[in-house]
């Protein structure tokens, strides 16, 4: 009896984890970049009540007689569908059409990578220009350098070509190469990134080392599209429908709580 309270409070914390799941992907259906994650589960380890089952006869039965003692969450999938291109007004907004991503510097000086284009040119030190992020995060090139131009540079008359590359008016007023282009990279395994907020990523043993797209030519490079944001991949439908399977799996395992506790009670009774 006392098994089935906590194999039904298990279920209740793991449900809990898939609801605050949910509620996350939710919250961030408008981050710009923002990838869902989805909440995985296993159960725990089995019982036996019997190491051998047999007839009234002593033939062996083709079954065990095991019972489990609950689940928990087992991990976070991470889902990297292509979220849908948002246009904007700003020059400095930039998707990404394929499987990489933008390198950032982040407050520490590590790298850390992310699909939010966001961008924006920011006074440098040294009287130029500098792409950053909104939160003023340099944006790293393809040499893993920042980027930034000298001061002689006008930055509303930049653009970007579709493999990153910076251009800017020559004499002519034809867009010219800079000789910089915006860093995109790529992982083996986007899944095993580790999110460190702000739609940013970090390099994990699971992920493998960023791959360099402009160096490598074992990846299929991906297209950076100026004037238009990566939304969220969030899909509301699904995530309401997976919130209300949630909420219910969470009602019947509160159910089972109350069931056993009743059952107890009974139990107890019995001596009066």
């Amino acid at each position: 009896m006392v098994r089935s309270l906590w194999s039904a409070a298990t279920g209740m914390n793991a449900q809990q984890t898939n609801v605050d799941t949910i509620a996350n992907n939710l919250a961030n259906v408008n981050s710009v970049g923002y990838k869902a994650q989805v909440a995985e589960f296993k159960s725990l380890l089995y019982q036996t009540l019997q190491t051998a089952t047999t007839t009234a006869n002593g033939d062996p039965k083709p079954v065990t007689s095991q019972v489990g003692l609950g689940v928990r969450t087992a991990a976070l999938n991470q889902i990297f569908k292509q979220g849908s291109l948002l246009a904007s007004e700003s020059d400095t907004a930039f998707a990404i059409e394929g499987d990489g991503f933008f390198a950032v510097r982040n407050a520490n000086g590590e790298t850390n990578y992310t699909r939010n284009g966001d961008f924006v040119w920011a006074m440098s030190g040294t009287g130029g220009i500098m792409l950053t992020t909104s939160d003023g995060l340099p944006v790293l090139d393809t040499n893993g350098r920042t980027i930034a131009l000298a001061g002689t540079y006008m930055a509303n008359r930049i653009t970007i070509s579709s493999d990153g590359s910076l251009l800017y008016p020559d004499a002519n007023n034809n867009p010219a190469p800079l000789g910089v282009a915006i860093g995109v990279y790529q992982f083996r395994n986007p899944a095993g990134l580790s999110r460190q907020g702000d739609t940013l990523f970090a390099v994990t043993g699971a992920s493998g080392i960023a791959l360099n797209e402009a160096t490598n030519p074992n990846v299929v490079r991906s297209k950076v599209v100026q004037g238009y944001l990566e939304g969220s991949n969030v899909q509301v439908a699904d995530e309401m429908v997976n919130l209300i399977v949630a909420q219910r799996a969470y009602e019947m395992n509160s159910k089972a709580i109350t069931t056993s506790d009743e059952m107890l009670q009974q139990a107890n009774n019995l001596k009066r």
